[in-house]
């Protein structure tokens, strides 16, 4: 009475307690058109919302006259406090501006750069592009080379269509599961050539790609 998508979930499923629960069912037993509980392995369910991303600036290159009234009212404070920020690094010798200088590597430029993008949109779980810019990366390690992706099996070759954030992680609610499921991105390659036909599953490629360890 329990769907699975597949024969590994079933007997995973089997062994953390649905045998268990399925010998509780006697024959005559009022109970028994209930499906028993999974909460011990069955991911919870969500309508996925789709929409498009908005650009952190408008078009025109203006702000909105909310912006520039707030521009105006703390244009003095920011005058202010930029004077002081320059006075307080001309202070600093040469050997500690460069050591600052220096603070932040290209791996946690990158680690910015991408929670940066995420926190306009904290709740998204998955980004689609499709033949468009390619992935968000979350690290500069273990990226993929052209060489790296394989052909389809058609002959054509795959293109990022989407990829898949690490909130989703926070949703499944994986920690109950009791098992190490992590990444930093999942990104999807798909043919090129969008070949197959009817309701056919075909097989593409994922490049899981975590968190580097530099990162905090």
């Amino acid at each position: 009475r329990a769907a699975y998508c597949g024969p590994e979930h079933q007997a995973l499923d089997w062994r953390r307690g649905h045998r268990r629960s399925c010998g509780q069912h006697a024959a005559g037993d009022d109970s028994a058109d209930a499906i028993p509980e999974h909460n011990e392995f069955l991911f919870p369910e969500y309508e996925i919302l789709i929409e498009p991303e908005e650009p952190e600036f408008p078009a025109d290159g203006t702000d909105d006259e909310q912006g520039a009234q707030d521009t105006s009212k703390d244009g003095k404070e920011q005058e202010e406090l930029g004077a002081a920020g320059i006075a307080a690094f001309q202070s600093l010798d040469e050997e500690t501006l460069e050591a600052m200088a220096k603070h932040e590597t290209e791996e946690e430029k990158i680690f910015r750069m991408f929670k940066k993008q995420v926190a306009a949109e904290p709740e998204q779980i998955i980004r689609y592009c499709r033949g468009g810019e390619g992935p968000l990366w979350v690290s500069g390690e273990n990226r993929p080379e052209e060489k790296d992706i394989p052909n389809c099996v058609c002959g054509a070759k795959r293109k990022f269509e989407f990829q898949i954030m690490p909130q989703l992680l926070n949703y499944l609610q994986v920690d109950s599961l009791g098992e190490s499921i992590d990444w930093g991105t999942l990104v999807v390659y798909t043919c090129a050539d969008s070949c197959g036909g009817g309701n056919e599953y075909l097989e593409e490629f994922i490049w899981k790609q975590d968190h580097s360890m530099g990162c905090t």
